[in-house]
């Protein structure tokens, strides 16, 4: 009798570690070539050799692709199941950095090593309880978990659609699974499917020291990122207040958007991080005595209900009250030393700089700025943005002192599927039968706090918000762009249900052995068979 490659949680282990061996972090040759050998392992089933064409790799950008694995069976119903297999780099493993693509080598070498684990890390170690290593929590063991569902689904002959999507770029800017949603509508069409469920399976966090309940999440916290640039005049050293400092005029931004409680959100008892600057710095390349009058700041706000508009909106008047508050200050020290002052700092929208400019120079002066902005290999999107900015103000001097602001990527849109019925109706099944078989207690968090993918599915936004991110996101339509209409044509419900561990992003990621290989597989499968019984009762 044939078996199943991934069947037991002992078959599964060995996935999962063949997995992390396949080095893939972000924007390395690893990443690229990753999907190639999953789609490789996925076609030793029979079922993929008896319908190659359920295999397929797709572009994404820079030479990376995503892959999509179909099991398709006579029912439209369809849960998509979705991953990413991207993972941060990993110099802070130091001497041990060779093995931390190896799961079960590392494990046992850090037991040579316990004293350099913090304690909580020791304790772990020593229960044997679970497994060290970059990718093993976040988030292979998903992937393989999703892989392990994909071949049993085909065996046994599920009488529901499997679509696994797993993706690159996730840890950076979701270009994958930007990428992907068009693709998912036209294998939508294509096969005739109607998605009922995006299942994405990164892993269950702690929400304090020494949690040890098991959580399922009914959506996914959103990120934004309001920037802005601050454009100032220079002076000479000697002749500080014939100028005013690009540092100075961000002072009083940066202090005002540093924890500010109006950037919080609460919304079913769960709130969102405080924000906090991402970076600040000096837009110049070199050192001179001519003071800073250039230099910019990143900001992070997370979102739950709010939208693009409203968080502009918010942080336009934190930067007017900045502006009022640093001129203020200016003009008293100008008064003192008997100077006249260079100007009022103003603050404007990025759209309302580019309309500036196009009206003075004309749109195709604006555009080749941005090209050559652009062309430039070593700077990012969060760069680039900045740089364009800063470009069109270095034409535009007559709007200085000026802080303009805008929106560097990524942004993450919110999502939430909380009082969906099917998604109650997973969620109580996983809590009941976590319980019976596992002793298992399990709660529901209405937003996953670690950032996902599943923001780029069933988009909602009847205001239309997300047009003040277009408008105000320098590298829009070049560098980088969402779809927010296909998004938003992909209606269905999200939940997220992944494996337990800790510190991702750290030397001492780990992976709960028994979560990973028996809990969460167990109570994955059985939740899809729920809904299959479901569905059953439903049409009969």
């Amino acid at each position: 009798m044939e078996q199943l490659r991934w069947g037991t949680p002992d078959r599964l282990r060995r996935l999962l570690c063949e997995l992390v061996s396949w080095r893939s972090m972000t924007l390395t040759e690893g990443e690229r070539e990753f999907p190639g050998r999953v789609q490789a392992k996925l076609q030793e089933l029979r079922y993929f050799q008896e319908n190659p064409g359920h295999l397929g790799l797709h572009e994404a950008d820079l030479g990376r692709r995503f892959l999509t694995g179909l099991y398709k069976c006579d029912a439209k119903e369809t849960i998509v199941l979705l991953s990413h297999f991207d993972t941060v780099n990993t110099e802070e493993y130091g001497d041990l950095e060779e093995f931390a693509y190896q799961p079960e080598e590392l494990t046992k070498l850090l037991l040579n090593r316990i004293d350099e684990l913090h304690g909580d890390a020791q304790r772990d170690l020593t229960s044997g309880e679970y497994l060290f290593g970059r990718g093993t929590m976040d988030m292979k063991m998903g992937l393989a978990m999703h892989m392990g569902l994909l071949e049993k689904a085909s065996f046994e002959k599920w009488p529901i659609n499997l679509l696994l999507l797993t993706v690159p770029d996730e840890e950076v800017n979701s270009s994958g699974m930007r990428a992907a949603v068009t693709k998912l509508l036209e294998l939508k069409d294509k096969h005739n499917l109607s998605y009922k469920l995006f299942l994405n399976g990164e892993p269950v966090f702690t929400q304090e020291p020494g949690d040890r309940s098991f959580y399922v999440y009914s959506g996914s916290i959103g990120k934004i990122m309001p920037s802005a640039l601050f454009y100032g005049k220079e002076t000479h050293v000697g002749e500080p207040l014939s100028g005013i400092t690009a540092p100075y005029i961000a002072s009083f931004l940066t202090q005002r958007m540093e924890w500010n409680l109006s950037l919080q959100e609460t919304v079913m008892g769960e709130t969102t991080p405080l924000p906090v600057t991402l970076q600040q710095k000096d837009l110049r390349l070199e050192y001179s005595v001519q003071t800073p009058y250039r230099s910019a700041a990143l900001y992070n706000v997370f979102l739950m209900k709010r939208n693009a508009e409203e968080i502009m909106e918010i942080f336009e008047k934190v930067a007017i009250d900045a502006a009022g508050a640093c001129n203020q200050a200016y003009k008293e020290v100008c008064l003192k030393q008997c100077v006249e002052p260079v100007g009022e700092v103003r603050v404007l929208r990025y759209e309302d700089l580019q309309t500036h400019a196009i009206r003075k120079f004309g749109l195709d002066f604006v555009e080749e700025i941005k090209s050559q902005v652009q062309a430039n290999p070593n700077w990012d999107d969060r760069e680039k943005s900045l740089r364009i900015a800063d470009s069109l103000m270095i034409e535009c001097q007559e709007l200085a002192p000026a802080i303009v602001l805008i929106y560097a990527p990524p942004y993450y849109p919110a999502v939430n599927s909380s009082d969906d019925d099917l998604v109650k109706r997973c969620v109580q099944y996983v809590r009941e039968k976590g319980q019976e078989k596992f002793n298992l207690p399990v709660k529901q968090v209405h937003y996953f706090n670690g950032i996902s993918d599943l923001s780029y599915v069933n988009y909602q936004d009847e205001g239309e918000g997300w047009t003040a991110f277009k408008a105000n996101t320098p590298v829009w339509g070049s560098s980088y762009c969402i779809p927010f209409d296909a998004m938003a044509e992909l209606r269905a419900p999200v939940l997220n249900v992944g494996p337990f561990g800790k510190d991702a992003h750290k030397r001492t990621e780990r992976l709960h052995i028994k979560s990973a290989f028996e809990e969460v597989p167990t109570l994955v499968e059985g939740m899809i068979k729920m809904m299959i019984m479901s569905n059953c009762q439903s049409v009969h």
